[in-house]
């Protein structure tokens, strides 16, 4: 009996963590989803970005006390600006989702909202997180070996 309970929290644990992606896996699955160029932004910046904004875990969270939002999943997407998660104070929802999608382990979501939001004229910049660790940095690392 100890055994099954035993069991049944690793498995909830694991639930609960999400998809955290292999850095190359990462990398082939940006590259089929049409992230590589995709508004000028190289694989490696995309790759850089989801390793400073969410260690590449689809679960990841991060509240935000300043502007009661909360950023979601693998690029960290903002819920005032881009998601609904019917919690965050006078959110927009650009890309018209819930913020769940974002936690997918399947992040097709993610990279579309990811994606609609370079198009806004701050482009990648809108990420705090490639702005600190990605930009104007050799970016090769996070591509090299994967065969993308």
């Amino acid at each position: 009996m100890k055994a099954l309970l035993l069991l049944g929290l690793v498995l909830l644990s694991v639930t609960i963590q999400g998809k955290v992606y292999e850095r190359c896996e990462l990398a082939k699955t940006l590259k089929a989803k049409g992230m590589d160029g995709y508004h000028g932004i190289s694989l490696a910046n995309w790759m850089c970005l989801a390793k400073a904004e969410s260690n590449y875990n689809t679960h990841a969270t991060n509240y935000n006390p300043g502007d009661k939002s909360t950023d979601y999943g693998i690029f960290q997407i903002n819920s005032h600006y881009w998601c609904n998660d019917g919690k965050t104070p006078k959110a927009v929802n650009a890309c018209g989702i819930s913020c769940k999608a974002l936690l997918q382990d399947d992040i097709s979501q993610a990279v579309a909202c990811a994606k609609r939001i370079v198009k806004d004229p701050g482009g990648i910049k809108a990420w705090v997180g490639w702005k600190k660790h990605c930009r104007n940095k050799d970016l090769k690392p996070y591509i090299h070996g994967c065969g993308v």
